[in-house]
């Protein structure tokens, strides 16, 4: 059942307003790995490719980059330049709105350095879960400078919900290794 011959993810995308200032933080404060970077992107033919294939006005222009986020995740970046582009990011509640979340092994010791960071900001202070199929879960969101959202968690395996059911959430079993 499902897509046949899926097999894994292969990468989650977000537009950001600043490529250059994206890659920057998610390589030198994330940790991860640029593996490659498209400067242009665009229908210099005017045959409505744009539209068609990624559903952008048709003059719009991208410049996008890969980034490699530990041993599984794959990350695309877009900078786009579009005549009707929204420069606003949707709120968490609003549809589309979004977060990526990073197992980190301890979720203070996490905080700890990105309250160091230039125009990162926290959201709260962390809190562990005591009940429900998540109990033992620690998380906390934070903003990147340019206001999107992530989320630092540790989930320990052997989480309740493990009980009820044979599927398994991805464990980290190692360190990201760039870093």
């Amino acid at each position: 059942m499902g897509l046949p011959g899926a097999r894994a993810v292969h990468h989650v995308a977000y537009t950001v307003p600043d490529l250059a200032q994206a890659v920057r933080f998610f390589v030198e404060v994330i940790g991860a790995e640029l593996v490659y970077q498209l400067d242009r992107v665009d229908d210099p033919d005017g045959s409505g490719w744009m539209t068609r294939k990624l559903g952008v006005h048709p003059d719009a222009v991208a410049r996008i980059a890969m980034l490699r986020l530990g041993p599984v995740s794959n990350l695309e970046l877009f900078e786009y330049d579009s005549p009707d582009q929204r420069q606003t990011l949707p709120r968490n509640s609003d549809w589309g709105g979004h977060h990526l979340a990073i197992h980190v092994d301890d979720v203070d010791l996490a905080v700890a350095f990105l309250e160091q960071q230039p125009g990162v900001t926290i959201l709260g202070k962390p809190e562990t879960i005591e009940d429900g199929p998540i109990a033992g879960d620690r998380w906390v969101y934070f903003t990147t400078p340019w206001g999107m959202h992530l989320e630092l968690i540790n989930l320990p395996a052997g989480a309740p919900f493990e009980a009820g059911t044979d599927a398994r959430l991805y464990q980290p079993d190692r360190p990201w290794t760039n870093r």
